[in-house]
């Protein structure tokens, strides 16, 4: 392998996984759904993915991850894994987590809408052109799944729902008359090739481990019921 070689990391959600690229071919990759915690499921992917290529991780050349939006717990796993993995001084290459999503239709024509339950009837999401390039359509953003429609009526058809929020996005969506259709079950869910692909046409946005940060489109639960807390305290003093 003497071209660009790129490991990529993905668990910004349930499932779990890691590749290797080298020059947008993927070499390797493994994929896990199967309810483990990324703790358990990463590392070893990440290893079994550069065994099979016959590397280790002295021979890539860019880490990348999914960076958010997602599961809080999930995107901060995966960036600290990649900033563990460049610790020796690897470059890094953060990947927005629907952008990556939106490269497992690289190749068919259609408009794909990104969508990952944010709870709260809430979902993150962007929505792309695909074809032979994926190329972005709007900013990824937190909005309500009532207000999908409206970002959805300029997109050039089909248009496919994928992402954890998909199903639920899809009947929604239906109900009130939209023109959609559901990816397939392999084409759905985050995938860490979709990361390596993206990080390959994303050399503007490279950094050292030191710089990797997670990317939230919310503040975490936890962050606002503590200032809920602080504010209710607040007016009670």
């Amino acid at each position: 392998m003497n071209g660009l070689k790129i490991l990529a990391i993905e668990s910004s959600a349930v499932c779990a996984s890691a590749a290797v690229s080298e020059n947008g071919k993927i070499v390797s990759e493994c994929f896990v759904n199967a309810g483990l915690t990324h703790s358990q499921t990463l590392l070893p992917m990440v290893k079994s993915c550069l065994d099979t290529a016959k590397l280790t991780v002295d021979d890539v050349d860019v880490i990348a991850v999914a960076a958010g939006p997602g599961s809080f717990t999930g995107v901060r796993i995966g960036v600290a894994t990649a900033k563990g993995l460049a610790f020796a001084g690897k470059e890094c290459r953060a990947v927005s987590t629907l952008e990556g999503m939106a490269y497992n239709f690289l190749g068919v024509p259609c408009s794909v809408c990104c969508v990952m339950d944010a709870r709260c009837h809430q979902v993150y999401t962007a929505a792309f052109a695909c074809g032979e390039s994926v190329t972005r359509l709007c900013e990824d953003r937190a909005m309500l799944i009532s207000e999908l429609p409206d970002l959805l009526k300029n997109l050039k058809k089909p248009v496919y729902l994928l992402g954890d929020g998909a199903d639920l996005c899809y009947n929604y969506l239906k109900s009130v008359g939209a023109d959609v259709l559901l990816a397939p079950p392999h084409l759905k869910y985050q995938r860490a090739s979709g990361v390596a692909l993206a990080a390959e046409q994303a050399a503007g946005q490279a950094c050292d481990g030191d710089s990797l940060k997670p990317v939230y489109l919310r503040v975490p639960q936890a962050e606002r019921e503590l200032k809920k807390r602080q504010s209710e305290k607040g007016r009670q003093s």
